[in-house]
């Protein structure tokens, strides 16, 4: 069920599709998208148990899909349709490409059904289909080879719709647990530990050490370090030089770096 405050999804129309393996594509893109009314026109075969057997976890989509036969029968109760074709047009015809139109799309869905509507894998739809349409989409590709498989067209179009209905920028879950900025000392103590471990496998021996850690502080200031991840980046530092004590192979550290960086107020364990 839609949230009230997200328009309605078009839905799908597959005009006298050829294969069912399409059949079962479009159904899962359905589904991925938020789509939940498929309509197929003349199919060629149709085998829900196949469909889902290819499209797993869709049964209740499948069960929904309903059969026409004509294009007109099929969005007769819509009150707008785009038609995806990939043939230029000499006719005088709206046409956009799939963003605009998934906009056009969406803003028409207050008013009734919208639909999507796809022609056949290897000639697409009749000048006659297209006509029955309010709008032409078509889909940006090399002039050279421009027929899409019927499913990738269905995916564009239906990723551009979820998009337009659920803005650009959809919400996702934050992480688990939030960490704050590091701190001025949060990141002082990764800069002096990463320094004390480049020393340590001898890293500064043909490199000005200040010229290293100025450039290692413009690459962590830049990425804006929380406090787990200035944390993660010291754990690292610290069990180099300590796998290098376990072997014996640690070299004479300068006294400045022979402990790590603000140990007596560290926290290990937060």
């Amino acid at each position: 069920m839609n949230d009230s405050a997200t328009p309605p999804p078009p839905l799908i129309v597959l005009v006298e599709p050829q294969d069912i393996v399409n059949i079962a594509a479009a159904v899962r893109i359905a589904k991925n998208f938020g789509i939940d009314t498929l309509r197929l026109v003349k199919p060629a075969a149709f085998d829900p148990y196949r469909i889902e057997g290819i499209a797993h976890q869709t049964a209740d989509l499948v069960d929904r899909v309903r059969m026409f036969e004509s294009l007109d029968e099929a969005i007769a109760d819509c009150v707008y349709a785009v038609a995806l074709t990939a043939r230029e047009r000499t006719a005088k015809r709206e046409m956009h490409r799939p963003r605009t139109a998934a906009a056009l799309v969406v803003e028409r869905s207050a008013e009734g059904p919208v639909a999507l509507v796809f022609g056949r894998e290897d000639k697409g739809l009749t000048n006659a289909e297209l006509d029955r349409c309010h709008a032409l989409s078509t889909i940006a590709t090399n002039p050279a080879h421009r027929s899409l498989n019927l499913g990738q067209a269905v995916a564009i179009m239906s990723y551009e719709c979820w998009n337009a209905r659920e803005g650009i920028e959809q919400r996702r879950k934050g992480p688990r647990r939030q960490a704050g900025a590091a701190s001025t000392a949060d990141l002082e103590r990764v800069f002096h530990d990463w320094q004390r471990t480049l020393f340590a496998v001898d890293f500064f021996k043909t490199r000005n050490t200040k010229n290293v850690m100025r450039t290692l502080r413009e690459i962590l200031f830049r990425a804006e370090l929380d406090r787990r991840e200035a944390k993660l980046l010291r754990a690292m530092a610290l069990e180099t030089v300590n796998y290098l004590t376990r072997h014996g192979v640690l070299p004479e550290l300068p006294p400045e770096l022979r402990r790590p960086g603000g140990l007596a107020r560290d926290e290990h364990d937060e």
